[in-house]
């Protein structure tokens, strides 16, 4: 029997200019001396759908879903940084999506209906385009790490075009996830 993989879909951010503004609001919130975990510059992206296991057969159905997704290239504008449940008591920091929010929604829905067709479940959460750019191990320096979350609260960091929404599989490390490319739906 093969191996499942771990997989999501979700658009890439590859432009240089805004990973190095995320790089260095990264290193602003490492210096409050928080107990940090950044997501390294070639993994930040904006998650669709977290799929979880999956088999390599249902790797081409979801493909095809993804196909059938009616979309055209859209500017996805990256600004704001927050943090979920909430900036006094982070776990998740994340920067948040402006412009382009609505299209990643109609996305997020057509996306669903095609999958559950495939015997996924519904998601149980509420879809909420942000980019996670760290997550919060302990509560050690908390009170620095809100501090710093106020100051770059508005922090802008560009706008991408969301033209290629890829399958991705991840495979978690004792360093971190590495995830790879199974499939992609360019516009």
């Amino acid at each position: 029997m093969a191996e499942p993989i771990r997989s999501f879909i979700a658009f890439e951010i590859d432009d240089e200019e805004i990973l190095n503004r995320f790089a260095s609001v990264q290193e602003k919130l490492v210096s409050t001396g928080a107990d940090l975990k950044p997501v390294k510059p070639q993994n930040i992206h904006i998650t669709m759908r977290f799929l979880g296991d999956i088999f390599p057969p249902m790797v081409e159905k979801i493909h095809s879903q993804m196909e059938s997704l009616v979309f055209s290239p859209f500017n996805v504008e990256i600004r704001r940084v927050g943090a979920f449940p909430q900036v006094k008591h982070p776990r998740i920091i994340w920067v948040g999506i402006q412009e382009g929010s609505k299209e990643l929604g109609e996305i997020f829905d057509q996306l669903e209906l095609n999958i559950f067709s495939l015997g996924f479940e519904k998601s149980s959460r509420r879809f909420s385009p942000h980019i996670t750019i760290a997550r919060v191990r302990t509560s050690r320096n908390r009170e620095e790490l809100t501090r710093c979350l106020q100051k770059v609260a508005d922090f802008e960091f560009g706008v991408i075009k969301a033209d290629c929404l890829k399958l991705k599989k991840s495979v978690l490390t004792p360093k971190g996830p590495i995830y790879s490319i199974l499939k992609e739906v360019r516009r």
